[in-house]
């Protein structure tokens, strides 16, 4: 447990670099150009890394189907009942999406080995490139349906490069393409690079943030969400299938990381109330350290 949390600090460090040199250079260090760069180009970096590092095979791939099955389960109702209780149309998306859009890369990876061992490689790395999907259509659409027509919306799906780059990696993948050494280091420079960004970029927004940038009643919704409601439907839900518990509880990890940072790309890039969003992440990652405990209890007693 000690090593786990030991790496999640490292990755704090770069959170608050992002964070030092907002606090430094101000508006010189221009939060929107870092997203465009980083939606634009780096994340489909790590994207078509992310799937070379695993052989796609058909006994995986009904664990990332099982994990948008089960987010569209409980996604569903979200954004039915957000909209007649929410009438801010930026705050109803928030609270329609941002609990859904989890850190399964950069926290739910290394986890999975801290608590699961190697073993669980090949699932949380499926899981996250299925998150993927998550993020950059129904994240994409929703987060802009905060400030765009629905046609927009739907084009803005279409415009982001990380969909195409996705198509063309699975199917590199199942086509058994070699991919050169030197190919593959380039990819993996880019995709560390988008990784280091995105925490970056989440310090930068974090530097000035009040928490009377979002109401408190948002707060309670979206982290009762995230760390109450879509784990246990997750562990209920999963409890009806056949997936062996140690699969069900990689899932259910996966399902309880903190907010992606990939919610602040969104809502930068379609106005839909960053500061608010960082706010809500910052909230989440200071939860899931102490949550780490409980997590790791419940899954050794009822999933190893």
């Amino acid at each position: 447990m000690f090593e786990t949390l030991l790496s999640i600090m490292f990755v704090y460090v770069f959170i608050f670099l992002g964070y030092l040199a907002k606090r430094i250079f101000k508006d010189e260090m221009d939060s929107k150009t870092l997203t465009l760069f980083s939606v634009y180009f780096l994340q489909a970096f790590v994207t078509v890394w992310g799937f070379s590092t695993a052989k796609l095979s058909t006994e995986h791939l009904s664990v990332p189907l099982y994990y948008i099955l089960i987010t569209l389960i409980l996604l569903l109702p979200t954004i039915f009942i957000s909209k007649y209780l929410i009438k801010d149309p930026k705050e109803r998306s928030i609270v329609s999406i941002a609990g859904f859009v989890g850190n399964t890369g950069n926290i739910g990876i290394p986890l999975g080995i801290a608590l699961f061992g190697m073993e669980s490689v090949i699932y949380t790395t499926l899981i996250n490139l299925a998150n993927v999907f998550v993020v950059y259509v129904f994240g994409v659409y929703i987060y802009s349906r905060g400030s765009f027509s629905i046609q927009k919306s739907l084009f803005n799906i279409i415009k982001i490069p990380i969909i195409p780059a996705s198509v063309l990696a699975i199917l590199i993948n199942i086509s058994d393409i070699h991919i050169a050494p030197q190919i593959n280091e380039f990819l993996k420079m880019g995709a560390y690079a988008g990784i280091v960004l995105q925490l970056f970029l989440l310090g930068t927004f974090l530097y000035g943030i009040k928490l009377s940038t979002i109401k408190k009643s948002i707060i309670i919704i979206v982290m009762s969400q995230k760390f109450i409601i879509i784990p246990i439907a997750t562990a209920f839900i999963l409890s009806y299938t056949d997936l062996s518990l140690f699969v069900q509880a990689i899932i259910i990890m996966e399902m309880t990381v903190p907010l992606a940072i990939a919610n602040i790309n969104l809502a930068s890039l379609y106005n839909c109330r960053p500061e608010a969003v960082s706010t809500l992440i910052l909230i989440s990652m200071l939860i899931f350290v102490p949550m780490l405990f409980i997590l790791s209890k419940v899954l050794s007693s009822f999933y190893l």
